[in-house]
């Protein structure tokens, strides 16, 4: 296989939007180390929950001026569930302030953005080349393809997809598995969601679970289900290069993010080597680390072959 050194494609690095409930402080201080990392685009906003109210759209807005002030791309993400009146106005107060590219997680955000060009996050349900070509016309300049889909899916749309239009992977992070009207977090604490006490942001990355052998199984993240094991492509940066993949998506957590983007960073610069880049990403994952979906397995498993040399 050619090596990503020599390749004539090269990924570009994105940073999704940030998952979990995390205070303030942790949120400035985490996009003021990112905005210096070697990442090209950073998506900014709530996508999981409304109640949670520690950042405003004018504070995604401002961090968005400083992260094009350093010479990125920013992006400002929309919830992936609407329910409610309050949220659907929230929504298009979003939709409304042109300065910026959205992230639509939720076909809602096409009403309000009036043709204007947009991106597809991973919870729109977009697995054929009819749909991709439909949202084409509606002004779609890139799509994160649904992390369920592996590489007999990306070869085939990436085959047909339409002209101008990129493509982006959730190359790192927890799983984003399905969203829910119910918030399990507050369950798991007795709590209604109406009176979740935010409870959530006791675990910066998300509570997991376990099945009764003891094998870390889901993690709960609010309204959202998420993989114990984290996702990672990392072997299988010169695949989805010769694929013509656009844009490789790390997925904030609440430490080691930086270390993990320059592991990206480095590997695809061929200043790393993929094997040394797997030892370090392993000590980043508590519950490990997996790539099912990517190779046509059962999610939780891990298939790629390492690289023996770059």
């Amino acid at each position: 296989m050619t090596s990503l050194s020599n390749s004539t494609h090269r990924p570009r690095l994105s940073l999704g939007p940030i998952l979990y409930l995390w205070s303030r402080e942790q949120v400035m201080d985490f996009y003021a180390e990112m905005i210096e990392s070697p990442v090209d685009v950073i998506y900014l906003g709530e996508t999981i929950c409304s109640k949670r109210r520690q950042l405003r759209p004018e504070d995604y807005w401002e961090l968005a001026e400083r992260v094009v002030a350093a010479g990125k791309e920013a992006v400002i993400s929309t919830l992936a569930l609407i329910e409610s009146d309050g949220e659907l106005k929230t929504l298009k107060r979003i939709c409304a302030d042109e300065r910026f590219s959205i992230e639509a997680n939720d076909l809602g955000a096409l009403d309000f953005l009036e043709g204007r060009p947009f991106i597809a996050g991973h919870s729109i349900n977009l697995y054929n080349h009819r749909t991709l070509a439909f949202l084409a016309e509606r002004g779609l300049k890139r799509w994160v393809l649904p992390v369920e889909l592996g590489r007999e899916n990306a070869t085939d749309l990436l085959r047909l997809r339409p002209t101008g239009v990129e493509c982006e992977l959730f190359a790192f992070g927890r799983l984003p598995l399905a969203y829910s009207a119910r918030c399990f977090t507050a369950y798991n604490r007795d709590l209604g969601k109406d009176d979740c006490q935010f409870c959530c942001g006791d675990y910066p990355d998300g509570l997991t679970i376990s099945t009764q052998d003891g094998l870390q199984f889901l993690t709960l993240n609010g309204i959202q289900t998420q993989s114990a094991n984290t996702h990672n492509l990392l072997p299988a940066l010169d695949e989805v290069s010769e694929l013509g993949v656009d844009l490789l998506r790390i997925s904030p957590q609440s430490a080691h993010t930086a270390d993990v983007v320059r592991v990206f960073a480095d590997t695809l610069s061929g200043q790393l080597d993929t094997a040394e880049g797997m030892a370090k990403l392993r000590d980043w994952a508590p519950s490990g680390l997996c790539d099912g979906y990517w190779t046509g397995d059962a999610g939780h498993l891990t298939g790629l072959a390492i690289p023996s040399s770059r």
